[in-house]
């Protein structure tokens, strides 16, 4: 798409015309594909969706992730996060992680706002090959 500029800004006529959805799906490099999966099955609650040459594809009816083998990168990804509805769904999910002896940052202090100012609350997790994710209540700390 050919972009026009005016004093070095984009102009209008070079916006997209359409709108980004919804995440469909995204990929993860992970050492074991089938153990990752499992992880996910036992932590998170999703399905495992069907397999590929080389990995598996998980997750429900809001997102899939699919788990290719290949060497992890975690720093790569930063971290993700999922919306949870409300403040008694984050305790639930907490205490569900924790049964499951999920790798929880903050020990004592799980449950945190996801920045300094931010009025979303959330708690920050591990999977086995050291990617972080986070679950959260946008707007939680009004709550």
């Amino acid at each position: 798409m050919s972009q026009t500029k005016s004093a070095g800004r984009a102009t209008k006529s070079s916006k997209p015309q359409f709108t980004v959805g919804v995440v469909g799906h995204f990929g993860l490099a992970v050492r074991d594909p089938k153990k990752s999966a499992k992880w996910f099955e036992r932590a998170l609650g999703f399905e495992r969706l069907f397999t590929f040459e080389g990995g598996v594809a998980v997750g429900n009816d809001h997102v899939t992730i699919a788990l290719h083998e290949g060497k992890p990168s975690p720093k790569t990804l930063g971290h993700m996060s999922f919306h949870l509805r409300d403040m008694p769904a984050l305790r639930k999910a907490l205490a569900y992680l924790k049964r499951r002896k999920v790798e929880i940052e903050d020990p004592g202090d799980e449950i945190g706002p996801e920045s300094p100012g931010s009025p979303d609350m959330g708690i920050w997790f591990h999977d086995p090959d050291g990617y972080r994710w986070e679950l959260n209540v946008p707007g939680g700390r009004n709550g």
